[in-house]
């Protein structure tokens, strides 16, 4: 009886020394999560998306956070509406910057329809990249329309001079506004306007900067997020300020794989020209439009500096530990 026992467990070990990953696979880890935002923290990669439910269900946010892109630890319920009062359902589309030593993590909730509606973009603030976090300012740090964009999908940009901006909204409206240094609101442009709008052709949610050879990258989604013809583009500019004009899609469905691929960010591994796209997508089986899962795939370039079409895998990317 006792050497069965041992031959099993012995058994079981090695099978699971074979078993393990040589990919992250995709979905890269286990639930229904949309709108993942990426970052490097403390030599780990890390994820924050949105919990992928009805809006009234979906009142928190979990994070992962990962050594090698591969292999994920969750960390639950890092906020969630008890420690916002004001936010009461649909949390979602976390930014996230660590400042000062401290981390602030901004996000969209209430889905407001219009200025009479209590909500908007907000944000809490934390310790530790894995929270637990706390309302920052008491209040939404934007509750309004402004230019005809809906107050979510909020990108934080921090720009080689320092300053940071934030780019957010729906509605096929995008707006840019100069944060102050405390993040309790925003700076006048030059002009006097707190809000300028940036909107790219085709234009509708989820906007994202980076910079690459100094040139600034503006990516945003495109379609409907519940359909199959969700996708991101792309602009090239010289400034943060734009103009963005529309190069092309770079990332859409495959459907031999998945459905409606998008609302992403980009990791770039520190010190290395090499670029990874982490972005949800709906697998193959699912027709409700909450049902999306987080992956990630390598994003390239050409020798003119313009992104390649991802090609959206099953397999995900192989190990890559920060050094």
């Amino acid at each position: 009886m006792k050497r069965s026992l041992v031959f099993f467990i012995a058994l079981f070990l090695t099978a699971g020394i074979y078993a393990q990953k040589t990919t992250s696979g995709n979905p890269v880890f286990p639930g229904w999560y949309a709108d993942p935002e990426v970052a490097l923290f403390n030599k780990k990669y890390w994820i924050f998306p949105t919990y992928s439910a009805p809006y009234n269900k979906q009142v928190f946010m979990d994070a992962f956070s990962s050594k090698d892109l591969v292999n994920w630890q969750k960390h639950e319920r890092i906020v969630d509406t008890s420690a916002v009062k004001w936010a009461w359902r649909a949390m979602w589309a976390p930014a996230i910057v660590e400042k000062d030593k401290k981390y602030y993590l901004f996000f969209a909730a209430n889905d407001i329809q219009s200025d009479s509606e209590k909500g908007g973009i907000g944000v809490a603030v934390a310790n530790k990249p894995e929270g637990p976090y706390k309302d920052y300012l008491g209040k939404p740090l934007i509750d309004r329309f402004h230019n005809g964009a809906q107050p979510i999908d909020q990108f934080v940009f921090k720009d080689k001079d320092g300053q940071y901006y934030m780019y957010y909204g729906g509605w096929r409206h995008c707006n840019v506004a100069k944060l102050k240094k405390d993040f309790t609101g925003f700076e006048p442009f030059v002009d006097g306007t707190i809000f300028k709008e940036v909107t790219p052709e085709k234009y509708v949610e989820g906007p994202f900067m980076f910079i690459r050879n100094g040139k600034y990258y503006f990516m945003w989604s495109e379609g409907g997020w519940t359909g199959p013809d969700y996708s991101v583009a792309y602009a090239i500019a010289d400034s943060p300020m734009g103009p963005f004009k529309r190069v092309d899609k770079i990332l859409q469905q495959n459907p031999a794989i998945a459905t409606g691929a998008g609302h992403h960010s980009v990791l770039q591994i520190p010190g290395k020209d090499e670029y990874y796209i982490i972005y949800h997508r709906r697998p193959l089986t699912e027709k409700d439009g909450n049902s999306r899962v987080v992956c990630i795939d390598k994003m390239e370039f050409d020798s003119q500096g313009f992104i390649k079409t991802v090609q959206i895998t099953n397999e995900g990317v192989a190990p890559r530990r920060i050094k």
